[in-house]
């Protein structure tokens, strides 16, 4: 099969196409012939070494085996299975949850042992994957390349709203609201739990598709005066932010917030350290929630909200295998909307 493996930590030329032997599932697994793959940060901060702080850098304390094929959004056909899975599930169409972990029920996402595919295990930048039965799940849509948007962004997104409980009526801003979690940030506040949006992006031009996914006001981070817009068109100070920018907005974010306000981060793109003033947050009873992924309780229900019709698929670009340095240098670009996808 082809595929596209990682040789190490480093830029894009750390990505190579290969021609490797097609997995073998074992008892409890299934092989899947990959459809489509969705392109994430994880990938991609995890080839830069972005996650560790020192030589390792990955989900796990002992960084990245390499070489590793990427990717974890993975839409596929069932097309062989291992000795001990019900072979009724040869020919499904399923989306793959994106980690394994020993944790119990509602924690599995915060389990010591949490492994993630594209990372601990190799992934979906491949015409074959293997992955355990009880973790594919039946596509919600009908096409694979809609089907392969949700499972990091839209696990992570669904999981960021549940942690700050948003209430209907409620107004949650969105920090980078073009992008893969920020637009199912939008929608999911939105539609599915009745929050009141303010989407911030980069270029205007995006307004109405912003409020076709549900925002209510969008505003550009690239205004000099973007605090002062937020509490104009709010009428006010906000309930909850849910941030993927990190640094670029965090000050901002933080005065925004009425008392009693949340503020959920799950990314750092605008930048991974930051200053802080205490004083801001308990003045103001501020709590903040570090979010990464979720429970797979919370991805069954983003699958049946996604299949209801309340979650639409964003897609902005496809590309072959093959190029997958050229699709992970055009998610890095500023202005998409939207999921970027890998089509073996």
């Amino acid at each position: 099969m082809r595929a596209v493996q990682v040789t190490g930590y480093g830029n894009v030329d750390k990505l190579k196409v290969i021609d490797a032997p097609i997995p073998e599932p074992k008892e409890n697994e299934v092989l899947v012939k990959v459809k489509a793959c969705a392109i994430n940060n994880t990938e991609i901060w995890m080839r830069e070494g972005a996650y560790g702080t020192g030589s390792k850098s990955g989900w796990r304390p002992e960084g990245v085996q390499f070489p590793r094929t990427p990717g974890s959004d993975i839409t596929g056909e069932i097309v062989k299975v291992g000795g001990q899975t019900d072979e009724a599930m040869l020919g499904k169409r399923v989306v793959l949850f994106p980690f394994t972990s020993s944790g119990e029920e509602g924690t599995e996402h915060i389990s010591e042992d949490m492994s993630f595919i594209g990372s601990e295990y190799d992934g979906g930048y491949a015409e074959y994957v293997v992955w355990p039965a009880d973790l594919c799940f039946d596509m919600p849509l009908s096409s694979y390349s809609e089907s392969a948007v949700f499972s990091v962004s839209g696990l992570t997104a669904w999981h960021m709203v549940k942690q700050i409980h948003v209430q209907p009526g409620e107004t949650v801003m969105v920090t980078g609201a073009n992008g893969g979690v920020g637009s199912l940030n939008v929608q999911i506040a939105s539609k599915v739990f009745g929050a009141k949006v303010i989407a911030i992006i980069g270029d205007l031009e995006g307004e109405e598709r912003m409020k076709e996914l549900g925002a209510t006001h969008v505003l550009s981070y690239r205004s000099d005066s973007l605090q002062e817009e937020i509490l104009e068109v709010n009428g006010g100070q906000i309930d909850s932010v849910l941030d993927v920018v990190g640094d670029a907005l965090f000050s901002i974010s933080l005065q925004v917030l009425k008392k009693g306000g949340k503020f959920c981060i799950s990314g750092s793109a605008g930048g991974q350290k930051t200053s802080l003033d205490f004083r801001t947050l308990y003045l103001k009873h501020i709590t903040v929630y570090g979010s990464v992924m979720g429970t797979r309780a919370e991805f069954k229900d983003m699958l049946n909200a996604i299949s209801e019709g309340k979650i639409k698929p964003v897609i902005d670009k496809t590309f072959p295998l093959e190029k997958a340095k050229e699709a992970q240098v055009y998610f890095k670009n500023k202005g998409k909307l939207g999921k970027i996808l890998l089509l073996p």
